[in-house]
């Protein structure tokens, strides 16, 4: 398949590149274009005509949307509504990445694809208002929310992820204070990477969730972080209370992955063995 991929040098981008080599992928980055320079968008991609467009892109420091929403929704909806336009008339394919951030986190069971959604900030509507469009107007495409991301390329636009931030504080001796009361499930790139290439070689077009099974604390995940590298960290748990930030976090943001499950695609192993994985 042809493939343009949208934000190729982030972390999620770079394992796509990778998990999708035996494909013509044409990787993207903000230097070819601004994804809210919709005829640019246009111009590029229809030079390339491909089969599939991947959009990973997205304004996703959750704390400065609150400020910055008129940024928040031109890149996670309006740049989006105007990446339907382009693949409808090539006929393309668009898979889209969304977020756990679209549930309330009142739930205490893991939210399936057909659960509601209920987002509580700025970056949580915008992404709800991007993937409401695509699974509206697009006419063959993938939704795929995930959960908690890390990967070897880091997030740029969050100067890291969370592992290498852990890494980091321990290594300067920081007292590190990490939420006790927010669950999630941590997901490793590489593997949510190779997933969405596996569902891509299908028609089975729609919304799936995709994470690493399990479920933990923040705070669990960073003491995991030092159990299997052997580093003798400060750390103690806080909570989301004495922790304060602009953006409200769903204090329970657990993927299921029930229609991978249902399909007989789920091949995303336990967060703990990718932690491993990614720290090895």
């Amino acid at each position: 398949m042809n493939i343009a991929l949208l934000g190729a040098a982030g972390q999620l981008g770079q394992d796509l590149q990778a998990a999708l080599r035996s494909h013509d992928v044409h990787a993207l980055t903000r230097r070819d274009f601004d994804v809210t320079d919709h005829p640019q968008v246009r111009s590029r991609l229809m030079d390339v005509r491909p089969d599939v467009i991947l959009n990973t892109t997205a304004f996703h420091r959750v704390d400065d949307c609150e400020i910055q929403p008129d940024v928040a929704y031109s890149v996670n909806a309006l740049a989006v509504l105007n990446l339907i336009r382009v693949a409808n008339d090539l006929d393309s394919i668009l898979v889209h990445i969304s977020t756990d951030y679209v549930f309330d986190g009142k739930s205490r069971e893991p939210y399936t694809e057909t659960s509601a959604p209920f987002p509580l900030s700025v970056y949580a509507n915008s992404k709800l208002a991007g993937e409401l469009l695509v699974r509206s107007t697009a006419r063959r495409h993938f939704v795929i929310r995930s959960c908690g991301l890390y990967g070897a390329a880091g997030s740029r636009g969050k100067g890291g992820n969370f592992v290498q931030t852990m890494l980091a504080k321990a290594r300067r001796n920081e007292p590190i204070r990490v939420v006790n009361d927010q669950f999630v499930t941590p997901t490793y790139t590489v593997d949510l990477a190779n997933q969405i290439a596996r569902v891509l070689s299908t028609e089975h077009f729609g919304l799936f969730h995709m994470s690493n099974q399990g479920s933990c604390t923040w705070f669990e995940f960073a003491k995991a972080i030092f159990e299997i590298t052997g580093i003798k960290a400060d750390i103690s748990p806080t909570t989301s209370d004495l922790y304060k930030t602009p953006a409200t976090r769903p204090r329970y943001s657990v993927l299921e992955n029930a229609r991978l499950k249902e399909l007989g695609l789920d091949e995303m192993r336990h967060w703990r063995e990718a932690l491993a994985a990614y720290l090895a």
